[in-house]
C-alpha cells in the first residue's frame, strides 16, 4: 500500500465500522439479529445503494487498491471467526434432545436434494463458467442446507429458547449439520481445483491425512498446552497461530483456507475457563472489527441491479427463495412432527433452521472465488442469507410461547462461544 493510499484505507475502514454498527443497533432495536444490520451495512456501501445514489463516493472509497487492502484484512477475520465457530461444534446433547438423527436428515437432506434439482433446472443461469455439471449442482444443494449456527444461537437467548428441547435439538443439528456441509465443501473444492485424477487423489490423501494427524496429535497437543501454560497472551498466540498455520496449509491443498481455520477449532480442549476467556477476547476484536469487512467485501460484490427487469432471472430468485425456506421448514418441522414432538415445537424447530446468515455468506464466497457459481447467483444467495434470517427473526417470537419442555439447565451446545457470535456481546 502507498503512503497516498494509507488515509483513504483508513477512512473506508471507519465508515464500513460505523455504518455497519449503526444497521446493527438499528435492527437489535426491531428485534432482530444485529449480524442481520452489519450484513445490511455492507450492502448498503455496495453497488445496490451507494453505487446506484452516490457512485462518485464509493469510487473515491473504496478504488481497488483500498479493496484489495480490505480484502486481506477481511480474510483474516473470516479466518479466525470459523476458528472460533470450529471451536464450538459438539454434539455431546443429543441423546437428550429427542430425534436428532431424524430432524439433522429432514433439516439437511430434503434441502440438499432440492438444491441439486434445482441447480440442474437452472442450469448454466447460475453457474459459474467452465465448471462441471456435478459439481456446481452439489454446491447448489449444500448452499440450500446450511444453517447459521452463531445466528441460530443468538436468537435462541434472546427469545429464551436456548434451554428447551425445540432450541437444543436445532442447535445440535445446526452444528452437526454444519459440520458435515464443511467435509462436502472441502470434497468439492479438491474436485474443482486439484486438476486431474491422479492429483485429485493426492489432495485426498493429504487431506485425510491432515485430519488424522489434528485430531490423534494436535488435539492432545493443545489439551497438554492448556493445562500446562501459565499465560494466557502466548497461549491465545499459539491458537491464533495455529489457525492462520492450518489456513494457511489447507490452501496449499487446494482448498479454502477457512476450511483449516474450522478444523483447527474442532479440536482446541472444551470446557476450559482458560480458552473460554481467551474465545472472548478473541471474538471481540473479530466481531467488532474484522467480520463487519468481511460483510463489507461482499456487499460491493452484490448489485440486485444485475437482476434488471427480465422476469426470467426474477423468478429463478424467487423459486429458489421458496424452496430454501419451504425444504427446510417441512423437512426438519416434518421430521420433528413424525418423530413424535408436538406440532408448535416442530415448527419452532423447522423455523429455526432456516436461519443461514453468516454460514450462508461465508459458503456463497467460497463458491464464487473459487468458480461453481457466478455473479447472479452469488448475489442471489447473500439474498437468500439476509431474508431467510429475518424471517427467522420475525416469525419465531409469534411461536415461542408454549414453548417446549426445558432441559436440565445445561446450556446449550455452543454457548460459551457462539452464543454471542451475532456481534452484540452478550455475556
Amino acid at each position: 500500500m502507498t503512503p497516498d493510499s494509507l488515509p483513504r484505507f483508513l477512512v473506508a475502514v471507519a465508515v464500513i465500522l460505523l455504518v455497519s454498527h449503526l444497521f446493527g443497533a438499528v435492527l437489535r432495536r426491531l428485534g432482530q439479529p444485529s449480524v442481520l444490520g452489519e450484513i445490511l451495512g455492507g450492502l448498503v456501501l455496495g453497488p445496490s445503494l451507494l453505487g446506484l445514489c452516490w457512485p462518485t463516493a464509493t469510487h473515491w472509497l473504496f478504488p481497488s487498491e483500498v479493496l484489495n487492502s480490505l480484502d486481506k484484512v477481511a480474510q483474516l477475520g473470516l479466518i479466525l471467526f470459523m476458528f472460533l465457530i470450529g471451536c464450538e461444534v459438539r454434539t455431546g446433547h443429543g441423546k437428550r434432545q429427542g430425534p436428532l438423527g431424524a430432524v439433522l436428515v429432514g433439516g439437511m437432506g430434503l434441502p440438499f436434494v432440492c438444491g441439486v434439482g434445482f441447480a440442474l433446472a437452472a442450469g448454466s443461469t447460475l453457474a459459474g463458467a467452465g465448471v462441471q455439471a456435478t459439481e456446481y449442482a452439489l454446491f447448489m444443494g449444500l448452499a440450500f442446507a446450511v444453517t447459521a449456527v452463531p445466528v441460530l444461537a443468538r436468537i435462541l437467548v434472546d427469545l429464551g429458547l436456548d434451554r428447551t428441547r425445540a432450541g437444543g435439538l436445532s442447535m445440535t443439528c445446526a452444528a452437526v449439520g454444519d459440520g458435515l456441509a464443511w467435509l462436502v465443501l472441502t470434497l468439492i473444492l479438491a474436485s474443482t481445483q486439484a486438476g486431474g485424477p491422479g492429483q485429485i487423489t493426492r489432495t485426498v490423501v493429504l487431506v485425510v491425512a491432515l485430519v488424522a494427524l489434528t485430531f490423534f496429535g494436535v488435539r492432545q497437543l493443545l489439551a497438554v498446552l492448556t493445562a500446562r501454560m501459565r499465560s494466557e497472551e502466548l497461549l491465545t498466540a499459539v491458537l491464533v497461530v495455529g489457525a492462520i498455520g492450518y489456513a494457511v496449509l489447507t490452501d496449499l491443498l487446494h482448498l479454502h483456507p477457512v476450511v483449516g481455520a474450522f478444523l483447527f477449532g474442532t479440536v482446541v480442549p472444551r470446557g476450559s475457563p482458560v480458552i473460554e476467556r481467551i474465545g472472548r477476547r478473541l471474538q471481540s476484536f473479530t466481531l467488532l472489527i474484522l467480520l463487519p469487512l468481511f460483510f463489507a467485501g461482499v456487499g460491493l460484490k452484490t448489485s440486485v441491479g444485475m437482476f434488471g427487469t427480465a422476469p426470467t432471472t426474477w423468478l429463478v430468485f424467487v423459486a429458489a427463495l421458496f424452496i430454501t425456506q419451504a425444504t427446510k421448514v417441512v423437512g426438519a418441522g416434518g421430521a420433528a412432527k413424525l418423530a413424535g414432538l408436538p406440532g408448535r415445537e416442530a415448527l419452532q424447530i423447522g423455523v429455526l433452521m432456516n436461519c443461514r446468515g453468516v454460514t450462508e455468506l461465508v459458503i456463497a464466497t467460497i463458491g464464487f472465488q473459487a468458480g461453481l457459481i457466478n455473479e447472479l447467483c452469488f448475489t442471489m444467495l447473500v439474498l437468500i442469507a439476509v431474508i431467510t434470517t429475518a424471517v427467522t427473526g420475525v416469525v419465531l417470537p409469534r411461536l415461542a410461547p408454549g414453548d417446549g419442555p426445558r432441559d436440565s439447565g445445561h446450556a446449550p451446545p455452543g454457548g460459551a462461544v457462539v452464543a454471542r457470535s451475532d456481534g452484540s456481546h452478550s455475556s
